[in-house]
């Protein structure tokens, strides 16, 4: 028999929960952690399709990157779709916890699969967070490396595409900027205030999501390039946690199945004229 708390108790030595920024909301969000686990689904959100998937295929632990409860809920009115969400996951008993910005931090973490995706090398940590309580070895979220050559600002998103199996992404030039790109800093999710620190590291390109308008001005006139791929491309996460759990249930004897969320959460659309 595998409990929820079995499960949790080996991820956060993997990636502690306190590595997490203090505004973050990690760990178990709904449900109960110590009932049995017989089918675990990995997702990047928990939104109301990626529940009516777990439940029509009896998933009784969700293990998801974002949050589902960043915000206390006002009420429990069900014609709220958020509510809603929340009625239908526990009277199915689904157990739901995240881990966010505390994976984003550690090693072998989301911001490492996000540079292999860019076949980055030579990474060290972007913003330094102190070290691991666990390993106790240096951490901190993003990553800054090397390209393997050199390449164009137009080349090098082209590979950002492609990397990232986006249809699109925002780009920043500055109008005095770097002719070739070797040297790139990255952040999954929304990091645009983390620009100074990606100049600072010697960084010719910064990749990172949700770049607002206003911050896009500063950051040209700093004389960064930036590729804003969004937000989305942070869903690897639900493949490399499935990778991670299976191993773990070979190591740990666990008697449950692991699945990937199916369920596409990306609310945006490229539309082109």
């Amino acid at each position: 028999m595998t409990t929820g708390t079995d499960i949790i108790n080996r991820f956060e030595r993997y990636a502690s929960p306190q590595l997490a920024e203090s505004w973050d909301h990690v760990g178990v969000q709904v449900g109960n952690p110590n009932q049995t686990v017989t089918k675990l689904m990995t997702t990047l959100d928990v939104r109301p399709a990626v529940v009516d998937e777990a439940i029509k295929k009896g998933v009784d632990f969700i293990f998801a990157h974002h949050p589902v409860m960043f915000k206390p809920a006002k009420n429990l009115d069900t014609r709220d779709p958020q509510n809603a969400m929340y009625a239908k996951l526990l009277a199915n008993q689904i157990t739901v916890y995240a881990a966010h910005t505390n994976l984003d931090t550690a090693n072998n973490g989301m911001n490492d699969w996000l540079a292999a995706q860019l076949g980055l090398t030579n990474c060290v940590p972007l913003v330094d967070a102190g070290n691991d309580p666990v390993s106790g070895c240096p951490v901190g979220m993003g990553r800054v490396g090397d390209l393997p050559q050199p390449l164009s600002v137009q080349d090098f998103t082209r590979i950002c595409l492609g990397a990232f199996g986006v249809a699109g992404v925002r780009l920043v030039t500055p109008k005095d900027g770097p002719e070739l790109i070797s040297r790139v800093a990255i952040l999954g999710g929304s990091g645009s205030e983390f620009y100074p620190q990606a100049q600072a590291s010697g960084a010719q390109a910064y990749v990172t999501g949700d770049v607002s308008y206003h911050t896009a001005h500063d950051i040209q006139a700093s004389g960064l390039v930036v590729v804003d791929p969004g937000h989305h491309i942070e869903v690897i996460a639900a493949k490399k946690l499935a990778a991670l759990l299976n191993t773990w249930k070979k190591e740990e004897q666990w008697d449950l199945t692991v699945e990937e969320s199916q369920v596409n959460t990306e609310p945006f659309v490229f539309v082109t004229a």
